[in-house]
């Protein structure tokens, strides 16, 4: 079993965000700290991750420039 090392910290959140997360946490059956940190994890990764990805926009920017009539045509 493996323990894990959690450390301190004080910040303020507005009181329905605390709210809401200590009533998932409540309904889940876990504790707060738990559902705090899969929400500060949640975060960071989307925070961190390129959105929208270049390579899908370079791909969706070919295919308008390939097929933009058709696009037009299909959105009447």
């Amino acid at each position: 079993m493996t323990t894990t090392v959690r450390e301190k910290f004080s910040s303020q959140a507005a009181p329905e965000v605390l709210a809401a997360l200590r009533q998932i946490a409540e309904t889940q059956g876990r504790q707060f700290q738990a559902v705090l940190d899969d929400a500060l994890r949640d975060y960071i990764d989307r925070q961190q991750k390129e959105r929208p990805r270049r390579h899908v926009m370079a791909a969706f920017a070919s295919s308008v420039d390939e097929f933009d009539s058709l696009y037009r045509e299909l959105a009447k």
